[in-house]
């Protein structure tokens, strides 16, 4: 490994670059378009079932990763799948001035997801086989920055770009957005281009399979031995129900940003939502991130911690009940509370990942463990996304957060009963 290290080139110049492409094809499918879909009249239930059902393959994907150990190499597929998400990006963003442009600009969109997870898997597989255990908790935390400035991109710069071309310039909102796309797609060819020139090729897994047969054997005994853990149903328990309360707000939040305030929404445009959500709520969801880290690594996991930071999760929805009860019209006010609502949010998520991580996937398939776990939150996402939107129809946004805010206890009983199974100890201190 030290010796295929040393001949490609240096992490510097691929680690941020693809991580930043995982984060922006991923945020610019489930996260900004709720703000094109708003901008273009789709109802609010709508528009979350189809972020909703966009999540789908990122949760999935497990299921064909062995699959990409089979041909070419682990960069191939990064760099073609990059390639293609531009194709489909472009095709989505062509098609809103089509009268029928909402289902092929969903359809060019689940296309993109399904491209988009397996650029996930590529480029953790390249850089799981290039780097050695040093290295890989050297560019860890720059892998957790570079994700969010995709998100930066997506969320903040693009956002804005459309509104600014529709405010100020007078471009329909079907005209501004295909612009958007194009960009998003020039983006994405650039970053395949990067990548094609600097990413390493990515070594064949130890256990990689040699033939479909084996690889579809491989996944049936991991599949099997997972549901064979002790106490396995209380872990998945936790694994599904942590963020049940945050997911309903996910796919409602930055509608709610723009809604009309006659409806209930704090009626911002759509240049000031970009910078309250893709900028300011993400630069303090991504220093949570690392404040939960470091206090996670000074106190350790056990079942006292892990209410704490699930209970953090609660704050953010307490946040999200002020802001739909007060409707708040100062931009100052509105961009603090969101920042609290992204910080104890990004704080409280840290310990979820880490008792995956430690308690649910430790074995002889540890990887795929991990992935069926983290599966189940993704399984999470899709199903509060799923209706979350037709709930806040039907409640209005004011008593919708306040539902939502009870809806945080299942997670809280899921942390209570969780077992711990595996010895943390000093472990915990170590790893996180």
């Amino acid at each position: 490994m030290e010796n295929t290290t040393k001949k490609v080139a240096p992490a510097v110049l691929w680690v941020p670059s693809s991580y930043l492409a995982m984060g922006f094809v991923l945020c610019a499918l489930t996260l900004s378009t709720t703000f094109v879909f708003k901008n273009l009249g789709v109802d609010k239930s709508t528009i979350t079932m189809l972020a909703a059902i966009l999540m789908l393959p990122y949760t999935f994907k497990f299921l064909w990763a062995p699959l990409l150990e089979l041909y070419k190499t682990k960069k191939f597929f990064v760099v073609l799948m990059q390639l293609c998400a531009a194709v489909l990006m472009a095709l989505a963003g062509l098609a809103l001035r089509l009268p029928v442009w909402l289902a092929i600009t969903f359809g060019a969109m689940m296309a993109c997801a399904f491209v988009g997870a397996t650029i996930d898997i590529g480029t953790d597989g390249v850089y799981v086989t290039t780097l050695d255990d040093k290295q890989k908790a050297k560019w860890a935390g720059i892998q957790s920055m570079a994700w969010t400035g995709g998100q930066f991109i997506a969320l903040g710069a693009l956002v804005w770009v459309a509104g600014k071309l529709h405010d100020d310039y007078g471009y329909t909102w079907q005209i501004a957005w295909m612009y958007v796309f194009l960009a998003a797609a020039v983006i994405l060819v650039g970053l395949a281009a990067w990548h094609g020139a600097v990413m390493p090729p990515g070594a064949k897994a130890k256990d990689a399979p040699k033939s479909m047969g084996e690889a579809m054997a491989g996944f049936g005994h991991a599949y099997k031995t997972f549901f064979q853990k002790k106490l396995i149903w209380r872990m998945l328990a936790l694994a599904f129900f942590y963020r049940f309360s945050w997911y309903l707000i996910e796919k409602v939040n930055n509608i709610f940003l723009i809604a009309d305030r006659a409806e209930g929404g704090l009626g911002l445009t759509n240049q000031t939502a970009g910078q309250i959500s893709g900028v300011w709520g993400s630069a303090s969801f991504l220093v949570a991130s690392v404040v939960g880290g470091l206090v996670l690594a000074k106190v350790g996991l056990s079942r006292k911690t892990l209410m704490f930071f699930v209970g953090s999760l609660v704050i953010s929805n307490l946040a999200f009940v002020y802001l739909g009860r007060s409707q708040p019209d100062a931009f100052l006010l509105i961009t603090v509370v969101w920042c609290v609502a992204m910080f104890a949010y990004g704080f409280g998520a840290v310990a979820h990942m880490y008792y995956m991580m430690k308690q649910i996937s430790p074995g002889p398939y540890q990887t795929a463990h991990y992935a069926f776990a983290t599966g189940t939150m993704g399984l999470c996402n899709f199903s509060a996304g799923f209706f979350s939107g037709k709930l806040a129809d039907a409640l209005g946004y004011p008593t919708f957060f306040t539902v939502v805010l009870f809806c945080a206890i299942p997670g809280l009983l899921a942390a209570w009963f969780a077992p711990f199974v595996h010895s943390m100890g000093e472990e915990t201190k170590a790893g996180a």
